[in-house]
């Protein structure tokens, strides 16, 4: 059965969908919509269009699917997408897309810190982690279990790669390749996130393979091109290699070295 605190405003229109909870104080506008058993805890602003899957939390003073702040903005239809068992702490803000039709997405299970922010056109995967102050500007991709340490900036258009890790305060204006430390301001890559990788049943093998891929891509004498060349001759079979080289390869900023 949904609950609504009668001191929250909901636009006709919105669609709450069994077992959401509205605390005290909230507003949701039209074209939300909230999926099954999420929550906004007291002091939430959730703006449309906005579709919200299930079993979130919205913790106070969140801001949700407010119009991208990208000055190029003038009110065309653009979308916010979440999706299922994130949660979002104390002051988080999520902006909807800039262009007509484009959609700023988040994927499940995130953990959003207080005062972290998701600019427009972003896409952030499964599973992340942001702290406190952890920002991302607008068109950044963040991938599946990346964490983004407190008071960190990424600039447009970058990329965290899966399993990476951005230590605290640190700004990043180029693409973090998966499985890696970066840190710094500038950013420097540190080396293989390797505990993060143990936690994740990631095998012996493969974290000495990316050791190796590492120090071939930051601590040799070869460019970039020439390192990911030595890579894939030297370690061909892994996935861990392939992902790692195909975003390398695939990178329009470059990678931080």
């Amino acid at each position: 059965m949904t609950k609504i605190h009668p001191s929250s405003v909901i636009d006709p229109s919105a669609i709450l969908h069994s077992d959401v909870e509205v605390g005290p104080f909230c507003h949701i506008g039209p074209q939300v919509e909230i999926g099954c058993g999420t929550r906004l805890i007291g002091h939430v602003s959730i703006a449309g269009p906005t579709r919200i899957g299930e079993g979130n939390v919205f913790y106070p003073y969140c801001s949700i699917g407010q119009r991208s702040q990208d000055l190029k903005y003038t009110s065309e239809p653009t979308f916010l997408e979440i999706g299922n068992n994130n949660s979002f702490r104390e002051f988080c803000t999520v902006n909807r897309g800039t262009l007509p039709g484009t959609k700023t997405i988040i994927g499940h299970h995130g953990n959003f810190l207080a005062y972290s922010h998701i600019a427009h056109d972003c896409t952030v995967g499964d599973h992340v982690i942001f702290s406190n102050n952890g920002t991302i500007a607008g068109h950044v991709t963040v991938e599946d279990h990346v964490i983004i340490g407190g008071l960190s900036g990424v600039h447009q258009f970058c990329r965290l790669g899966q399993h990476s890790i951005v230590g605290g305060c640190t700004k990043i204006v180029q693409d973090v390749p998966p499985y890696m430390i970066a840190d710094g301001n500038p950013a420097e890559v540190r080396g293989i996130n390797q505990v993060g990788l143990e936690r994740r049943g990631f095998v012996a093998e493969d974290t000495r393979t990316l050791r190796e891929a590492y120090r071939l891509l930051y601590r040799s004498n070869l460019n970039v091109k020439q390192a990911c060349e030595k890579i894939a001759s030297d370690f061909s079979g892994p996935d861990v290699i392939a992902r790692l080289l195909a975003f390398v390869e695939s990178s329009q900023r470059g990678i931080i070295r």
